[in-house]
């Protein structure tokens, strides 16, 4: 039995080296909220949510003024209970958002240190499907300053290349003849049979408009197109997806088995796309995975490769890992030790115990968001 005797957080802020632009938001950098709970026998176990541009400390107080207390003298092993406790915590400063990103890096951190402790891969101490490899897809296409389409086509054309077997770009940015521009370049450089995803970031506002660009998209045959709308807005989901031969995917940023389920229960969506760093933790992303199974929804879950990984392969319904193959967008990769490797278009699996991987402390230190208003590299709850 091991007993939780400490709850550490750090706020990372690491900029990208290009100015880079989504559909309606640009990004200079991220902020990361990194977690380590360590037992009475001195082991420790990691999580991590991204935390936005700005005020990422909400989450990182989150974590060790409102959090950390639930847990501190707990077993580890009651991941379960610990989840629902750190839940009714939260319930009057957010079932959402920062607090939920809390929960989620906590949570993490709790499943990493089991299976560290039992010396066995996370998703094989969570009942892996697969044991060596994990199909992937390439997920790139956004907005930097002077690119055009030719540009997008080679940088598809590059992923193809390295043995990718499915594509994402961005879209929603621009009107629709430039849309359907870039999105019929990027088709015809990666040929007909590779599946070319859309991901809109909340693009659009009205229907009409959301249905004229999936309109010039249907000849280039996408796999999906991911979040035309606000999160909140689901009627319009539903309406777009009947208007539309493109399947609906959204959820990357909606939390808790309950709001999943109102996406589920009111037939929005093809494809949910639930991140374990958003969602509520692995914990909550396997009931979710479940639910939407039984709905024969397929998951295909947003962002964090790291851990997005362990999740998929110990699931049966989930399809793919979202995969970035440098640091100009998940820049995350420059707060930890090893990374993934790829090979003809899957993942490979790590070997080594829990997520396969520890904080850079080194870099942990060199991203530390002083400028923020942090007072210290690792802020520190202790029972």
């Amino acid at each position: 039995m091991a007993i939780i005797k400490k709850v550490e957080a750090s706020l990372s802020r690491v900029p990208l080296n290009n100015v880079t632009s989504l559909s309606s938001r640009v990004v200079t950098n991220r902020e990361y909220v990194l977690v380590k709970v360590t037992d009475d026998t001195g082991n420790s176990g990691i999580g991590f949510c991204y935390a936005g541009h700005r005020c990422g400390q909400l989450v990182q107080r989150a974590v060790i003024d409102l959090l950390a207390p639930v847990v501190l003298g707990q077993n580890s092993l009651r991941t379960t209970g610990l989840w629902t406790e750190m839940y009714r915590e939260g319930l009057l400063h957010g079932r959402t958002g920062s607090v939920m990103r809390a929960l989620s890096c906590i949570d993490i951190a709790l499943w990493d240190l089991n299976a560290r402790n039992v010396g066995l891969p996370l998703y094989q101490y969570m009942g892996a499907d697969a044991l060596d490899r994990v199909p992937a897809y390439a997920s790139g296409g956004y907005y930097v300053e002077g690119k055009t389409p030719a540009d997008l086509a080679g940088e598809v054309s590059d992923y193809v290349k390295a043995g990718f077997k499915a594509v994402k770009i961005k879209v929603g940015k621009f009107g629709v003849a430039e849309e359907a521009a870039r999105v019929a370049a990027a088709r015809e450089a990666i040929g007909p049979n590779i599946p070319l995803m859309l991901d809109a970031n909340n693009a659009w506002t009205d229907l009409r408009t959301a249905e004229a660009h999936c309109k010039a998209y249907e000849p280039y045959h996408p796999e999906w197109i991911e979040e035309p709308f606000l999160p909140d807005d689901i009627d319009n989901h539903a309406r777009l997806g009947r208007l539309t031969s493109i399947p609906i995917a959204t959820g990357e940023i909606e939390a808790g088995r309950w709001r999943m389920k109102d996406l589920m229960d009111r037939d929005v969506i093809s494809i949910l796309q639930h991140d374990a760093c958003v969602c509520g933790g692995i914990t909550e992303w396997r009931r979710i995975t479940d639910t939407a199974a039984s709905y024969g929804i397929t998951t295909n879950p947003h962002w964090f490769h790291d851990v997005h990984i362990h999740t998929v392969a110990a699931s049966t319904s989930a399809q793919y890992v979202e995969f970035f193959v440098d640091s100009e967008v998940l820049n995350f990769r420059e707060l930890i030790d090893t990374q993934l490797t790829f090979e003809n278009g899957d993942v490979l699996l790590p070997q080594t115990p829990g997520l396969g991987f520890n904080f850079d402390e080194g870099q942990v230190e060199k991203y530390a968001a002083f400028e923020a208003g942090v007072s210290s590299v690792w802020d520190t709850a202790e029972a």
